[in-house]
């Protein structure tokens, strides 16, 4: 039952961090589907929310405890969970100070993993209940000036292929690695117009990625399209990114 007393029509889905950029992307995607959404975040967003909002931080293990009970009280379960928090600034690994390092690490692998661990008794109990987790190809291949955080997105991807063995037959656990996307604080990370277009050259499919493209991806590993996939890691990163040495070569 739903919070008016009526029937829930549409899965229940949180996203977290889903108030902005890839995050807002997602839940925009599952809501447009005809789905009930739910984002969390530490704080209120600046710009209203496409989906319900609950304040949450993940890092904390009874908050998202509390959070997961709440949602599943109020609308009658829970179906579907985007682990989506996440990100970092770039950094420098012989000087950064461990307490930022030990920030970057609980925000990008244990958020995730307190986020499972406790939506999984609600999910378990649902037809097709799952679990995507929004990884990167910082996880993949080397990370300069942002190792702890490609750190984490590694070790995200192994707890997602264990955890799809683990929780076989209760809940899928899907992953997607996403590669440059263009948010609205793209130009904290690229630059500006200019240098976003220069980056862009090197994609092969020749743009960025959008929270949208990224929401596709995530809709469909949820949906039961993809009712016989778990333990996989769907790339969605426009052709990922060609050999550095290649720009380096002289072959004319």
């Amino acid at each position: 039952m739903g919070p008016d007393g009526g029937p829930v029509t549409g899965r229940v889905v949180l996203v977290t961090g889903g108030t902005r950029g890839i995050g807002r992307g997602i839940a925009q995607r599952f809501a447009d589907g005809g789905d009930i959404v739910v984002v969390c975040g530490r704080r209120e967003p600046e710009v209203p929310a496409v989906a319900e909002f609950r304040a949450c931080d993940v890092r904390d293990p009874e908050s998202v405890d509390a959070l997961m009970d709440g949602i599943a009280g109020d609308h009658g379960r829970l179906d579907v969970v985007v682990n989506n928090a996440g990100g970092a600034p770039m950094m420098d690994a012989a000087t950064d100070s461990p307490n930022f390092t030990r920030k970057i690490v609980e925000l990008n692998l244990l958020a995730p993993i307190y986020v499972g661990r406790y939506a999984h008794r609600h999910l378990a109990a649902a037809d097709d209940g799952c679990i995507v987790n929004v990884a990167s190809v910082s996880g993949t291949r080397p990370s300069p000036s942002n190792s702890a955080y490609g750190a984490a997105k590694a070790g995200l991807l192994g707890w997602n292929r264990s955890l799809a063995a683990e929780w076989g037959g209760q809940v899928r656990v899907n992953a997607v690695v996403v590669g440059l996307v263009r948010t609205e604080q793209a130009h904290l990370h690229y630059g500006d117009e200019a240098a976003i277009a220069r980056v862009e050259k090197t994609i092969p499919l020749g743009r960025m990625g959008t929270p949208l493209d990224v929401g596709e991806a995530c809709w469909w590993l949820a949906s039961q399209a993809a009712a016989w996939i778990s333990g996989a890691e769907l790339e969605v990163h426009g052709g990922g990114e060609p050999p550095a040495f290649l720009g380096a070569t002289d072959t004319d």
